[in-house]
């Protein structure tokens, strides 16, 4: 299985898990100034490209809610809908975890500093070169426990719903949710 986790922006962060090896860097995909014809939208098919190039079976990334800039905001529609575009006809789960569910997960605080995600990382044995690659590797660790639940709870009447089972109707909430992986499927949206 090819498990990917994206931190989506101009400056991509990506961890890719193939069959328990895991590969992680960053890509910058701003327009290049230096080549005469790169458009702003030379941003999406190069991410398009890596998509391809990393051929996932199953697509985590980085649900962000909030934007600093109208530019930004823009920017990471523009990558989620090539990301819904690449895995919607080839029918492949893709999940949003919201930013505080990661910080919590790889710190223990949903409003960790970068520089606190990037110790965690570095904690679990990764080198990243930043913190989007280090946003992508924690988010990919919380994918692989997150999978292991599911697995643990096939064939039992649990539902599950991303990070853990939900309560059927009738029982108490858990006092803490830690967060739910919000699944898209075709004919979802």
């Amino acid at each position: 299985m090819r498990l990917l986790a994206l931190d989506l922006g101009s400056k991509l962060g990506w961890a890719l898990d193939v069959d328990g090896q895991v590969f992680s860097g960053t890509e910058d995909l701003a327009p290049m100034r230096s080549r005469r014809f790169d458009s702003p939208g030379m941003r999406y098919l190069r991410f398009a490209a890596k998509l391809y190039e990393w051929a996932p079976d199953r697509v985590v990334y980085e649900e962000v809610r909030r934007h600093l800039g109208v530019d930004a905001a823009h920017v990471y529609g523009g990558f989620l809908s090539h990301l819904q575009a690449y895995c919607d006809p080839k029918h492949l789960e893709y999940e949003g975890v919201p930013v505080a569910h990661i910080k919590r997960f790889a710190t223990g605080k949903g409003n960790a500093s970068k520089d606190q995600v990037i110790d965690a990382v570095k904690g679990l044995g990764f080198s990243p070169v930043d913190d989007n690659e280090a946003d992508a590797l924690a988010l990919l660790a919380l994918a692989k426990i997150d999978m292991i639940k599911d697995t643990k709870n096939e064939g039992t009447n649990q539902e599950t719903s991303g990070l853990g089972a939900r309560p059927k109707p009738g029982q108490k909430k858990p006092k803490k949710p830690v967060a739910s992986l919000k699944r898209h499927r075709k004919g979802d949206i």
